[in-house]
């Protein structure tokens, strides 16, 4: 078992939000200020690493995705995974909208201490190609642009072919703010001109303490808060229709919710990788927008 630390301080290293956005309601605006209180004001142990029995858990069930995606590139017909209610999907896709679904199987118990986190969301960009979709993702150094706030820096540690060694920090804001330094092995991949796809890995996830100060440093183990252990992402996008179809499916794990706070925080973490994910396939219909 990893060592777990305790600590009465949760928001060690974190900053409060300076301000709320007028456009939450009343109602967000006191679930996120009870949300604050408890995480400061309730001692409990944070999670130091996932224990082996929830790595392994997690590692299997990422073996199934992988394996239905890889039936799912063999074929043109297959390509885009099929919306759970399907009634006027493409019409309401090519109006704009996001479908998001939750793909979360439920709490398991080899998952000690451990939430896994299964979300998918597909989108449709007019005008846009696959090479449009491929070039900018393989523009990392662009990622502060393309999916500014929450990417803070981005850069290609090594380069072979379709395959990427890349380093990122990422910001995440809810109620806390949380800044990463994140490592991801992605590998691109194509059926042919108009099917293309992507495989992005996590390889180190590190809480970083004061950021953007001369105090700066990555958190020990000890002393991180488990607000993510492992984190992959796949794309699928398919060219037709006079645009690109895109799907994202996100695939985390994170720390468990304390006990005895499920009722009030369990709803807040849920939300969390949703709205990420949502985040993301919306600010990447927005840059290719932009590049046509």
């Amino acid at each position: 078992m990893p060592q777990m630390a305790c600590s009465s301080k949760v928001l060690i290293n974190m900053q409060r939000h300076s301000s709320v956005p007028l456009t939450f309601s009343a109602g967000r605006i006191l679930r996120e200020l009870l949300l604050l209180t408890l995480f400061a004001a309730v001692p409990f142990c944070h999670a130091s690493e996932p224990t082996p029995l929830a790595l392994s858990a997690f590692n299997s069930y990422i073996s199934s995705v992988e394996s239905r995606l890889a039936r799912q590139h063999r074929s043109p017909n297959d390509f885009i995974a099929p919306i759970a209610s399907p009634a006027q999907i493409e019409i309401r896709l090519r109006r704009g909208e996001l479908i998001i679904e939750q793909l979360t199987p439920p709490a398991s118990p080899d998952l000690p201490g451990a939430m896994l986190h299964d979300w998918r969301g597909t989108a449709f960009a007019a005008g846009a190609k696959a090479a449009d979709f491929e070039r900018m993702m393989k523009n990392f150094s662009a990622y502060p642009q393309y999916f500014s706030p929450q990417v803070v820096q981005a850069r290609v540690l090594s380069h072979d072919g379709d395959r990427f060694q890349t380093s990122i920090r990422v910001r995440q804001q809810h109620v806390i703010t949380v800044v990463m330094d994140t490592a991801y092995e992605v590998t691109f991949g194509r059926l042919d001109a108009q099917h293309g796809y992507s495989i992005s890995r996590s390889s180190r996830i590190s809480e970083i303490g004061s950021p953007s100060t001369r105090n700066e440093r990555a958190l020990k183990p000890s002393e991180q808060h488990g607000f993510l252990w492992r984190l992959n992402t796949y794309w699928s996008y398919e060219e037709r229709d006079g645009g690109l179809y895109m799907q994202i499916e996100s695939v985390s794990l994170t720390r468990s919710i304390p006990a005895g706070l499920g009722w009030a925080i369990g709803p807040f973490v849920t939300s969390v990788p949703r709205e990420s994910l949502e985040f993301t396939l919306r600010s990447a219909c927005t840059a290719l927008k932009k590049q046509h």
